[in-house]
């Protein structure tokens, strides 16, 4: 009998939702940036066992939108929760839970089974793990305890996840780990090379566009035009860099995670464009890709 389950990671921005869904499927299908609200659309995870399969959701952070990209993200993670047979609530044991965070818990009563995560382990004593896990006992969710960035925990999380596991269809084929488009995969990992490499006032007015992707069956190589867009002359300045130093550094560092990901060699182009608004304006949502709502 083959068992599987839906379950969707939530939480509030940058407590590690992104790191935990790669260390559960051992692939990395979602970008990871130590900037709040990386993550932007709902990310499929797959990790299929022997017997059965579990499809993770990774969902953008919850937080308070100003925009309509904002607006979009948050839809993305209420609607996941309202979807799945499991929702995995991810919390930071350095934070702690805010009231932001208490929202979300309350919420979550009453809907799908709740296991709380309390990730980030690693960098806090015992007593300020006890803490944390006591702020969250009046919601009578099951906490367990893990560092998704050492894969610590990992073992006694899914164990907690397969007790919900029923009776089912194997959704995804045994060696996929997500159904993000190879597009999608290309256009983040340039934004997450981007978020690395510039500064704190640029990143959530950045998207980035894949104009051509094609394979060269002679060459054996991948050539790809992509665009990323800004909402600010300044800002275009500030991703290209002196003597475009910065852009370069960008598309380097993503071919080469392209190139990893793609088995194949990468001829790779890169323009920086300026799209005043953009992130309030639907056609340009919709052309990178952010319309799964």
């Amino acid at each position: 009998m083959f068992k599987s389950e839906f379950v969707a990671l939530v939480g509030s921005p940058n407590v590690g939702k992104s790191t935990l869904i790669n260390a559960l499927v051992g692939s990395k299908i979602a970008i990871v940036s130590k900037k709040p609200q990386t993550t932007r659309n709902r990310i499929t995870g797959v990790l299929t066992m022997e017997d059965s399969q579990i499809v993770f959701l990774d969902t953008p952070g919850i937080h308070a939108p100003k925009n309509k990209l904002g607006e979009y993200m948050v839809d993305v993670a209420q609607s996941a929760a309202r979807d799945v047979d499991v929702v995995l609530f991810i919390a930071d044991a350095k934070t702690g839970v805010r009231e932001r965070d208490m929202e979300i818990l309350e919420g979550l009563r009453g809907g799908a089974p709740v296991i709380v995560a309390l990730n980030k382990i690693d960098a806090v004593d015992g007593e300020r793990a006890d803490e944390v896990e006591q702020s969250v006992k009046q919601f009578a969710f099951p906490v367990i305890r893990i560092s998704a960035l050492h894969a610590l925990g990992l073992d006694a999380l899914l164990d907690e996840l397969k007790k919900h596991l029923q009776e089912g269809p194997m959704f995804y084929p045994g060696d996929m780990v997500t159904d993000q488009p190879q597009q999608l995969l290309v256009a983040e990992l340039i934004r997450e090379k981007a978020l690395k490499n510039i500064g704190k006032e640029v990143p959530h007015g950045i998207g980035v566009e894949i104009e051509k992707m094609q394979y060269d069956e002679t060459k054996k190589m991948y050539n790809i035009d992509a665009v990323i867009y800004t909402e600010k002359d300044s800002h275009k300045g500030i991703i290209i860099g002196a003597g475009g130093s910065r852009l370069k550094k960008i598309a380097s560092g993503a071919r080469e995670e392209i190139e990893r990901m793609l088995d194949a060699k990468v001829f790779m182009q890169v323009w920086v464009k300026v799209k005043a608004g953009w992130r309030n304006k639907m056609s340009m949502l919709r052309a990178l890709g952010y319309d799964q709502v």
